[in-house]
């Protein structure tokens, strides 16, 4: 499903009706207003996945598909192996004498292993505690049951680990949710170091600049012809400087970030206002 009618009380709701429809972002469809609404009137809207974000969600819709099949196959197999355990476990039972005479007999022992709190704290421990870069991705997608490459390049100012495998998709994130956390992350547990240590996993961040260019000169394209100012979804510091950086030569509109995290958001509006 590529388009979704939404309705409301004002524009901006029937939008959310149906970007919530199709479970997409307001940065990847076209919205065309049917009906501005009225006192005793509701707002209408067709919405629809734009052309230059429609393979993605071709993508999703076949991996669901594929997901789906998957879980069913998975849960006629357990079916199977519960009903064969049930007949091993009474099998089992028929034949077993238990003896709590002897049971009672027996005595356990616990052996408490004593733990000296007031015992001081070596600081070397501290100094080494930040874990190696390498060591924390390598740990963290072996976790993860993937199978990747992680190459390092560096400069004067970063290092870069770039992540190459498939089935990358999870640990990206809807939008980057789960990349961006795990920036965070590796940034904490690598601790102060000279150069600042980037990440890139499955080529996320040169597709997420050309995305988010695509999506500022598409939006600018329609403030210019339409004279209405747009408010992109709410995004972090990251995507709202690619934003920014795409339209600064752009001489037709202006771009300005409002409101407060983690809910700031790019507005662009006409130069003229």
């Amino acid at each position: 499903m590529f388009t979704a009618e939404g309705t409301g009380k004002n524009i901006e709701q029937a939008i959310e009706n149906a970007l919530f429809e199709l479970k997409a972002p307001r940065e990847d469809v076209d919205i065309k207003i049917l009906s501005e609404g009225g006192l005793f009137k509701k707002a209408k809207v067709l919405v629809t996945i734009s052309e230059d974000a429609r393979e993605k969600y071709q993508k999703k819709q076949a991996s669901r598909k594929a997901e789906t099949e998957e879980s069913s196959a998975k849960e006629d197999v357990s079916k199977k192996d519960v009903s064969f355990n049930k007949v091993e476990v009474e099998k089992t039972q028929v034949g077993k004498t238990t003896k709590l005479e002897d049971n009672n007999e027996e005595k356990s022992q616990i052996i408490e292993e004593e733990i000296d709190v007031n015992s001081p704290i070596d600081t070397e421990d501290l100094e080494t505690a930040c874990m190696d870069a390498m060591e924390f991705l390598k740990g963290l997608f072996e976790v993860a049951g993937k199978q990747v490459e992680i190459n390092v390049t560096e400069d004067e100012k970063y290092i870069t680990y770039s992540v190459v495998g498939e089935n990358l998709g999870d640990m990206i994130g809807h939008r980057g949710d789960c990349y961006y956390a795990i920036n965070r992350i590796l940034a904490a547990v690598s601790g102060k170091q000279e150069k600042r240590i980037l990440l890139d996993i499955g080529g996320f961040k040169e597709k997420r600049v050309e995305s988010l260019t695509k999506l500022a000169k598409r939006m600018a394209d329609r403030v210019a012809k339409s004279g209405r100012y747009a408010r992109l979804d709410p995004m972090n510091p990251s995507d709202r400087r690619i934003i920014h950086s795409a339209l600064s030569e752009d001489e037709r509109v202006v771009t300005l970030s409002k409101g407060e995290e983690p809910k700031r958001y790019v507005m662009i509006f006409p130069k003229d206002e």
